[in-house]
C-alpha cells in the first residue's frame, strides 16, 4: 500500500452535506505524481517510492538531476519527495499514480509550510496579552521582563522573543476526506490546511489509527 502523494493547495470553499449543513473544504490537487526511484530494504535499507510532481523547465535543472529523472522520462518536476511503501516490487520507474489510493469519507495527515508573516513581535507570534492601553503606559506590545540581571545574567533558551513568524513545516492530523473527483484529480478536504494558494502539501495515510 502506498502512504501518500504530492499534491497543491488550490484553495477553500464551502459547500453542503446531503443533511444540508454547511462546511468550509480545502481544495487540493493531488497527483498525478511519476515514480523517479524505487528503493528497496536490498539496495538503499527501506521501502519507499521517490515521486516527481508538477513541471519544470529542463533548462532550470543541473545535469545530475537531469540524469537522475532520465529513467522516468524527459520530463523534470518542480518537487521529488518520498513516501514508504509496503511493497516496492509492485511499482516500476515512470508509473503515473493517481488519488486512487484515498476515498471519501478517510481520514489523512496533511503537511505543508505555513504562511511565512516575516519579522512578528510578541503579540502576534506568541499571543502575549501586551501591557496596559490606558494613560501613562509606556509598554503596550513590548515583550516585557526577559530575565533576572543578578542570576543567572542571561536570557534562558527557548524564552518567547520577536522574530521571524510562520514558513515553518506543519502537519494537520486526522482530516477528514468530504469529496474526490479523480478526473480531474481533486480531493476535497474539511477544513483548513497550512500553506498559501498554490502551496504544495503531502498527503498521507494516518500514521496511527486508532
Amino acid at each position: 500500500m502506498r502512504k501518500g502523494l504530492i499534491g497543491k493547495k488550490l484553495g477553500m470553499i464551502g459547500v453542503f452535506s446531503p443533511e444540508g449543513k454547511y462546511f468550509p473544504v480545502t481544495v487540493l490537487r493531488v497527483g498525478p505524481c511519476v515514480v523517479t526511484q524505487v528503493k528497496t530494504v536490498a539496495t538503499d535499507g527501506y521501502n519507499a517510492l521517490q515521486l516527481g510532481f508538477g513541471e519544470k523547465k529542463k533548462s532550470r535543472a543541473n545535469k545530475p538531476i537531469k540524469g537522475h529523472l532520465k529513467k522516468s522520462g524527459e520530463g523534470c518536476f518542480e518537487r521529488l519527495r518520498e513516501f514508504s511503501v509496503d511493497n516496492p516490487g509492485d511499482y516500476k520507474i515512470g508509473q503515473t499514480l493517481n488519488p486512487d489510493m484515498f476515498k471519501v469519507g478517510e481520514r489523512i495527515d496533511v503537511t505543508a509550510n505555513s504562511k511565512g508573516r516575516g519579522f512578528s513581535g510578541v503579540i502576534k507570534r506568541h499571543g502575549f496579552h501586551g501591557g496596559g492601553e490606558t494613560h501613562g503606559s509606556h509598554s503596550h506590545r513590548v515583550t516585557g521582563s526577559i530575565g533576572s540581571s543578578a542570576w543567572p545574567s542571561r536570557v534562558v533558551m527557548g524564552k518567547k522573543m520577536p522574530g521571524h513568524y510562520g514558513n515553518e513545516r506543519k502537519t494537520i492530523k486526522n482530516l477528514e476526506i468530504a469529496d474526490i473527483r479523480p478526473q480531474q484529480n481533486l480531493i476535497f478536504v474539511k477544513g483548513a490546511v497550512p500553506g498559501f494558494r498554490s502551496g504544495l502539501v503531502s498527503i498521507k495515510k494516518r500514521k496511527f489509527v486508532k
